[in-house]
């Protein structure tokens, strides 16, 4: 491999990273305002999580989706990878529209509409990704468990709340 085709893996790589971490840096901006009163103040399953562990969780499952979207563009480009890429970019338009509809609209029921959407799209993209890379798709898993289990926490807090 050329060095100049390694500047641009690497180039590349560090775009996918800054567009997942600035997606989620969106999606704080829509949360951070409602945590310390709207949502403090809603009825939460006894499995809620403290409020910490959202960051750190968001932080790494977004740093392994950028490396899974990469791996997706490596293997096969942006031509033969579109419908994968496309789908990966409406997962994560998705993932920031939760939090608008949850915190900024402060409305669990929208909120669950948001998470099946994102669910769904996301499902999408990993059987997407899979055709291009099994690794690409493997690394998604753990964030379809997260979004699974916060959309388990969605609905609690909406019927909790109703």
């Amino acid at each position: 491999m050329s060095r100049a085709a390694t500047s641009r893996d690497w180039l590349v790589l560090a775009g996918f990273i800054a567009l997942c971490l600035g997606a989620g840096a969106v999606g704080s901006w829509f949360t951070m305002p409602a945590l310390d009163v709207w949502y403090a103040a809603l009825r939460k399953p006894s499995w809620n999580p403290p409020n910490w562990v959202f960051a750190p969780v968001w932080t790494a499952l977004y740093l392994t989706m950028a490396v899974a979207a990469w791996m997706v563009w490596r293997r096969a480009g942006v031509g033969a990878a579109r419908t994968a890429l496309i789908l990966f970019a409406v997962q994560l338009i998705l993932n920031v529209a939760w939090s608008a509809l949850f915190f900024a609209l402060r409305s669990p029921a929208l909120g669950v509409a948001g998470i099946v959407a994102l669910w769904a799209a996301l499902v999408a993209t990993i059987v997407s990704f899979g055709r291009i890379s099994a690794g690409a798709a493997w690394l998604m898993i753990p964030y379809l468990v997260w979004v699974t289990f916060a959309g388990a926490l969605n609905v609690a807090v909406w019927r909790l709340n109703a």
